[in-house]
C-alpha cells in the first residue's frame, strides 16, 4: 500500500483524509473516532482495533454517567476535581458542560489508594484497619472468626483490649502508613489478597500482602512479604494439623487446595446440559448446584432451584432428557442475569430478628420472611453481625467468670440442701429431752450393759409404754446425760442453721444476680466491673499479671421517657448500689422486678409526680433488664427511694424495701431501644 493510497477507518468505515490517520497496531483510526477516546487514554498506538472498539463502547456508557453527574464539591480553578456524593463518582475536567465533554466518570473507591492510619485487634480473630485518603476512607473489618468470617467496611464502635495482641503489634509495624494499592480475589474463591505499598526498616519501598482466607473453622489472616514469604498469621498450621498445607512464619504462602468446582459464570449452556445429563444418582437440584459450582451459597442454590422449578424437591436424576435441556437453558439465562446485573444486598428477617442475607431477592419463603434491601453490603453486614459479634465477644470474655460463678452457685445450693436436712432433723429435739426425763425417772430399774429400757411414757396421757435405746458401754446416768446433751446440741444447731440458711439463700440470690448481669453485659468494660466486684467480694483472686490499663468505669444506662423524664438503669450490682444509695434523690422513684434478679431502675422525678405513662415505661425497662426479659406479665415493684434500705454487710445490689406498689407489664425490646439516650 502506497503512502498516498486511500485509507478507511476500521471503526466507522469512513475514508480518512490525508492528514487524518491515527495508526493502530493492526489498523487505522480516523480523527473523528479518535476524538471520542478518553483524553487520559495514552495506549492508542499499542491498541488493536477490537480494543479501541471496547474503549469507545465504554465511552458511550460513560456519556450516560456524565449526564447523570451531580456536582456536590469542586476543587481547583482551571482543571477541576468534581465530586458527586450521591453516586460516589468523581471526574477531573476543565469543561463546563459534562454531558457534551464526556469526561471520564470514575467511582470513588472508599479504600483503594488510602493509607493505613490505625490497626486494631478488638478480638482474637478480628482486625480493624482505619484507612484515610483523599478519596474517602473508613474502617475495614477483617475477621477470621470460625462462625462469622468476612470482610467489609464498618461503622460499629469496637473496644480494644487493655494490651494489644502480638499479631496486632506486628501489623502495626508493617502496615501503618502503608497505602492500599490493590485487592485480588482468585476466581470464585473465598479468599482476598490486600496489597499494600509500604517501606521497610531501612526506608526502602516494599509491598506487603494481608490475605484473608474465609474457610469456616479454618479461616485465617496471613501477612506475607513481597516475595510471598509468611511473616506471621493469626492461626499457625503445622504438619500435625495439616499434611497438605502448612501456614507458618518463614514458609512461602501457597493458595489453599481448590474444591474442584466449576465457575458458574464461565460455563456454557451446552456444558450445563452435559452436566445435568451426567447426573444419574438421586440428587436434589439445590444440592447439585452447590456441589457443582463455586461461589454459590446454600441459600442462593435453593433460591435458584425454586425459581427454575417452582419447588425445592426436584430430583435432577429423575428429569427426562428434554426437561434437562430446558432446565439447562433456563439456568444459563438466570446465571447470565446474575452476572450482568449488579448484586442486590438483601437482609432476611424472621420473627423481627435478622436471620440471613443474600445478594438477590428471595421468593422461596413467601410472607414468612421479611426482606429489607440495603444500598451496600457493608451496611447490611454491619446490621446483621453487630449484635451477634458483641454477644460472641462478651460470651468468650466472660467464660471464666461465668464458670466460676456457676460452680459457686452449685456448691452453695448443695450446701443449702444439706443444711435444710440438718435443720429438719433438729425439729424432733423435744423427743430427746423427754427420753432423758423418762430414763432419769427409771434409773433404779436400769443395769449397766442394758441395750434398751421399756418404761411408761408419763408425757403420754394414756401412759403407753415406750422403748428407750441405751448404749451398753456407758452407765445409765451417762445415757441420760447424753440425751440431754443431744437435745441442747439440736437446740443450738437450729439457731445456727437458720442463720446459715438465710445467709446461703442471700448468697444464692446474689450469685444469680451476677449471672444475670453477665448475661446482660454489653461491653468489656461491663465485664471488668463485674470481675472487680467479684474480686472485692473474695470470689475471684486478683491476678498477679503485669499491670493492665484499667478502663474508666461505665455509667448506668440512661433513657428518656415519652414525657421527658430521665430513667436510669444499673448495669451491674455495684452500679445498682451506687445508683440507689448515692445518685438517686429520696423523692425519686425506685423500681425492680419482684423476687428475681434484675437491674435497679430510677426515675428522676425532680420532686414531681411522674405520669403513669412514664412509670409504665420504667417498669417495662425494669422487666427487660432482668431475668424475665423473655417472659410476659412480669410483676414489678415500685416505691420512692426513701423506702429502700441497704442492710449492713449485704452483698452489692442487695436491698430491702417497704411501702411499695406492684404492677404487671410485658418487656418490650423495641420500646427500650426507642427510649435509650443516644450518645
Amino acid at each position: 500500500m502506497g503512502l498516498f493510497d486511500k485509507k478507511y477507518c476500521d471503526i466507522c468505515g469512513e475514508k480518512i483524509g490525508l492528514l487524518g490517520n491515527r495508526k493502530l497496531e493492526d489498523g487505522n483510526l480516523c480523527k473523528d473516532c479518535a476524538k471520542k477516546l478518553s483524553p487520559w487514554f495514552s495506549e492508542r498506538r499499542n491498541s488493536t482495533v477490537s480494543e479501541i472498539k471496547e474503549q469507545l463502547a465504554y465511552r458511550e456508557k460513560n456519556r450516560e454517567r456524565a449526564a447523570q453527574f451531580r456536582t456536590a464539591r469542586s476543587y481547583g480553578e482551571d482543571w477541576k476535581l468534581l465530586l458527586d456524593e450521591e453516586h460516589r463518582w468523581f471526574t477531573v475536567t476543565r469543561a463546563r458542560d459534562l454531558a457534551d465533554a464526556n469526561p471520564d466518570i470514575l467511582d470513588c473507591t472508599a479504600l483503594t489508594g488510602c493509607r493505613v492510619d490505625k490497626v486494631q485487634q478488638p478480638q482474637r480473630d478480628t482486625l480493624i484497619l482505619s484507612m484515610r485518603g483523599a478519596a474517602g476512607g473508613g474502617k475495614l473489618l477483617l475477621t477470621a472468626s470460625p462462625n462469622h468470617p468476612r470482610i467489609h467496611l464498618t461503622n460499629e464502635p469496637a473496644e480494644n483490649p487493655a494490651q494489644p495482641p502480638m499479631f496486632c503489634m506486628l501489623l502495626r509495624k508493617h502496615l501503618t502508613g502503608g497505602r492500599l494499592v490493590g485487592m485480588q480475589q482468585p476466581e470464585m474463591e473465598r479468599l482476598l489478597d490486600l496489597t499494600f505499598d509500604c517501606t521497610d526498616e531501612m526506608g526502602s519501598p516494599t509491598q506487603k500482602h494481608l490475605i484473608l482466607e474465609i474457610m469456616g473453622r479454618n479461616s485465617n489472616l496471613i501477612l506475607t512479604a513481597e516475595d510471598g514469604r509468611i511473616l506471621d498469621c493469626l492461626r499457625r498450621v503445622d504438619f500435625e494439623m495439616s499434611e497438605q498445607r502448612q501456614v507458618l512464619p518463614g514458609l512461602y504462602y501457597h493458595l489453599p487446595p481448590t474444591q474442584g468446582k466449576r465457575d458458574p459464570f464461565a460455563v456454557t449452556q451446552e456444558e450445563l446440559t452435559a452436566l445435568l445429563a451426567a447426573q444419574r444418582s438421586p440428587r436434589r437440584l439445590d444440592g447439585w448446584l452447590l456441589d457443582t459450582f463455586g461461589g454459590f451459597s446454600p441459600l442462593v442454590c435453593r433460591e435458584l432451584a425454586f425459581c427454575l422449578t417452582g419447588d425445592l424437591d426436584t430430583d435432577v436424576s429423575e428429569l427426562p432428557e428434554a426437561e434437562k435441556i430446558t432446565l439447562a437453558a433456563r439456568l444459563h439465562a438466570r446465571i447470565e442475569q446474575l452476572r450482568t446485573q449488579p448484586p442486590q444486598p438483601v437482609l432476611l428477617e424472621k420473627d423481627g430478628r435478622p436471620w440471613d442475607f443474600t445478594c438477590l431477592p428471595v421468593t422461596q419463603y413467601g410472607d414468612f420472611v421479611r426482606q429489607e434491601a440495603f444500598d451496600s453490603f457493608s451496611r447490611l453486614l454491619d446490621r446483621f453481625y453487630a449484635a451477634r459479634d458483641r454477644a460472641d465477644a462478651i460470651r468468650q470474655s466472660s467464660q471464666v467468670i461465668r464458670k466460676t460463678v456457676s460452680n459457686l452457685q452449685a456448691r452453695t445450693a448443695r450446701k443449702l440442701e444439706n443444711q435444710r436436712k440438718e435443720l429438719a432433723a433438729t425439729h424432733d429435739r423435744e423427743r430427746l429431752r423427754r427420753l432423758g426425763d423418762i430414763l432419769t425417772a427409771n434409773l433404779y430399774a436400769v443395769k449397766r450393759g442394758q441395750t434398751k429400757l421399756r418404761a411408761a411414757d408419763f408425757y403420754d396421757p394414756e401412759m403407753k409404754e415406750i422403748e428407750i435405746p441405751l448404749n451398753p458401754a456407758i452407765s445409765p446416768q451417762q445415757n441420760a446425760a447424753k440425751f440431754y446433751k443431744d437435745y441442747q446440741k439440736a437446740k443450738t444447731a437450729e439457731k445456727v442453721l437458720t442463720e446459715q440458711i438465710a445467709r446461703g439463700e442471700q448468697e444464692l440470690a446474689y450469685l444469680a444476680s451476677v449471672l444475670d448481669a453477665l448475661t446482660r453485659a454489653e461491653s468489656v468494660r461491663d465485664l471488668q466491673e463485674i470481675r472487680a466486684e467479684l474480686v472485692s467480694g473474695g470470689y475471684l483472686r486478683q491476678t498477679d499479671r503485669k499491670k493492665q490499663m484499667k478502663l474508666p468505669p461505665s455509667r448506668p444506662m440512661r433513657f428518656v421517657s415519652s414525657d421527658g423524664f430521665g430513667i436510669w438503669v444499673g448495669r451491674s450490682n455495684r452500679q445498682n448500689d451506687e445508683l440507689t444509695t448515692k445518685l438517686a434523690a429520696k423523692t425519686d422513684l425506685w423500681l425492680h422486678v419482684q423476687k428475681i434478679p434484675g437491674s435497679h431502675v430510677i426515675i428522676e422525678t425532680g420532686g414531681q409526680t411522674p405520669p403513669d405513662r412514664t412509670v409504665t415505661e420504667a417498669m417495662q425497662l425494669a422487666a427487660y433488664y432482668s431475668q424475665a426479659r423473655e417472659g410476659q406479665n412480669v410483676p414489678v415493684d415500685y416505691t420512692p427511694v426513701k423506702y429502700v434500705k441497704k442492710p449492713a454487710g449485704a452483698r452489692p445490689g442487695m436491698v430491702i424495701y417497704t411501702t411499695y406498689q406492684t404492677a404487671v407489664v410485658t418487656p418490650d425490646a423495641a420500646l427500650c431501644e426507642a427510649l435509650k439516650e443516644k450518645n
